[in-house]
């Protein structure tokens, strides 16, 4: 599929790139995307949650009632989950929450995520720009020049670029991340996906394996 390519104005450059039909207009599969996210998602928890159970506890353990007798029925611990201040029943421990995925898989969710944008007609191509310092103004100004200063945008670079990725910090609708960081759930959570010119052979190279 052929795509025009935009300068950082919002104006056609007068060249068009060929994406990879293997990558950016294959038939989705949402089930793969579904392992994908739940995947991302997982990863991000810390799993640091615990509640102390009845051994944990800190308490007397003397028999706070004599057994029989008193018409209720017998307690030997006020630690006991049953009273105010006892331990947690089955409370959740520590624990990790990550699970694995096989590469083509993902390689499949990524590219069922990036065929959606382009279906969907959310994805631009912009030539590679750079900023002389680190500048929000500037990085909004680019935003408003391609129509995203109202919008989520996930901006795709080749590299690592400093002042471009520093600009585009403080602004929370708008994120920059390079061709090799790129995953299903930043590119659906965007509304608008920007590629600068020199991250897609990074892109189809990393998924056309």
């Amino acid at each position: 599929m052929e795509v025009k390519v935009l300068d950082k104005t919002g104006k056609e450059t007068g060249r068009k790139v060929q994406l990879s039909d293997s990558v950016f207009a294959i038939e989705p599969n949402n089930h793969a995307i579904y392992l994908d996210v739940k995947q991302y998602l997982a990863n991000q928890r810390q799993g640091t949650h615990k509640a102390k159970e009845r051994a944990e506890v800190i308490g007397s353990t003397r028999k706070i009632k004599k057994q029989k007798g008193t018409g209720t029925a017998r307690a030997g611990s006020k630690k006991s989950p049953l009273f105010k201040g006892g331990g947690t029943v089955f409370g959740p421990r520590p624990r990790s929450y990550s699970f694995k995925l096989n590469k083509t898989l993902k390689r499949l969710a990524r590219k069922s995520a990036l065929s959606l944008k382009a279906k969907e007609s959310n994805l631009i191509v912009v030539e590679d720009f750079d900023f002389e310092a680190p500048s929000t103004k500037n990085f909004l100004t680019v935003l408003k020049a391609l129509g995203l200063d109202n919008k989520k945008s996930l901006f795709v670079l080749g590299d690592t670029n400093k002042n471009v990725y520093l600009s585009s910090r403080n602004l929370k609708a708008s994120s920059v991340v390079t061709s090799s960081e790129l995953n299903t759930y930043t590119v659906l959570n965007a509304n608008n996906l920007v590629l600068l010119e020199s991250s897609l052979e990074g892109i189809e190279e990393n998924l056309s394996k």
